[in-house]
């Protein structure tokens, strides 16, 4: 899906946006999505351990490329602060990328979206740690 390029950038993009936030973002890629999207996404956010991080503030961006279908999940200390519609620009700014087949683009431009949001919120705290790896999983 993602050559060795183009993981190394979102990568980057990962590493760029967690220095806006004391948040904890991750990507996790697969072929295909075998239930609704959002299900799908929850169950991986929760196979990789993202609901550990100490304020809750993890976000999951789940992509079945083949199936062209994502999803984006915070954590609850993040549900518990923000308005319903606080992914809705991300997801926006994602699909207008994706439509025109720029998956790499779509991917960090959501992650530097995301991070704009989230530090308003989850500010980078003093002795701020990475509490999750800065990896892109695959399914």
């Amino acid at each position: 899906m993602l050559n060795k390029s183009d993981q190394e950038q979102v990568l980057s993009c990962i590493a760029a946006a967690e220095k806006l936030t004391s948040g904890e973002l991750r990507v996790h890629l697969e072929a295909q999505c075998k239930k609704e999207p959002m299900l799908r996404a929850i169950e991986v956010f929760n196979q990789l351990g993202m609901q550990k991080t100490v304020q809750r503030n993890g976000v999951l961006i789940y992509l079945a490329y083949q199936d062209r279908q994502f999803a984006i999940v915070g954590d609850t200390g993040i549900n518990q602060r923000v308005a319903n519609d606080f992914w809705d620009k991300v997801r926006d700014v994602m699909v207008m990328h994706f439509q025109k087949s720029q998956i790499t683009e779509g991917l960090c431009a959501g992650l530097k979206l995301a991070g704009e949001k989230l530090a308003h919120y989850f500010p980078v705290l003093e002795n701020d740690q990475n509490e999750l790896p800065d990896q892109i999983s695959f399914g």
